[in-house]
């Protein structure tokens, strides 16, 4: 069961060092992001219509340096999410995130691309300007939607569509010291509002 998250979740992302790093996440966090993974994709399913796997960061191609974040994945597809569309649940040092988009990756992020410039309006009216825009998962910088106008969107999705390594996800970032004041009942009726608000984005494109 989900029990909410605390500062020292937070502080994995300060200890030095891979392996004691990935110790202090194995710990403290990966129980958390598989808590929310059965949760999650209990409340997915039904809104997208098919199965929804969990997949919870392993970071297990890293040789020396240690993650500055850590996620659990929701796709369609059993093996893996990269290569989909996804919602993720993560944190990093200083907050958290609940996103929906594509990484470079996804095979489908070009058609992606193509429905993003055609409905920009529409989906600009979708997204509240208190989420954020993200033009690269890896990292913690995002632009406010309150900033971002209708050809903002159309230019998102022009480079998503022609540059090889774009991509884009969008969502709610929660800062460290609000996520830790929330208890665990609030913080996942917080990230279920604003996956409610993402799902439209899923089925639409």
């Amino acid at each position: 069961m989900f029990s909410g998250f605390q500062e020292v979740d937070f502080e994995v992302f300060s200890v030095p060092g891979l392996d004691a790093r990935m110790d202090a996440i194995k710990a403290h966090v990966r129980p958390k992001l598989e808590a929310l993974g059965e949760h999650f994709t209990s409340f997915l399913a039904p809104r997208l219509g098919e199965e929804v796997y969990a997949h919870v960061a392993k970071h297990a191609r890293r040789t020396v340096n240690p993650p500055n974040d850590t996620w659990v994945a929701f796709s369609t597809n059993a093996r893996g999410y990269k290569q989909h569309p996804h919602f993720q649940i993560g944190l990093w040092q200083t907050h958290l995130f609940v996103t929906f988009g594509y990484i470079y990756e996804a095979s489908q992020k070009v058609a992606f691309g193509e429905w993003m410039g055609r409905n920009a309006h529409q989906i600009h009216e979708r997204i509240p300007s208190d989420f954020m825009w993200i033009p690269d998962h890896t990292s913690p910088v995002a632009i406010p939607a309150s900033d971002v106008r209708e050809e903002d969107i159309v230019r998102f999705a022009d480079r998503l569509r022609t540059v090889k390594k774009a991509e884009l996800l969008v969502g709610k970032r929660y800062e460290r010291e609000a996520v830790v004041n929330m208890s665990a009942s609030q913080f996942l009726g917080a990230a279920e509002a604003v996956l409610e608000t993402l799902v439209p984005l899923y089925r639409l494109s």
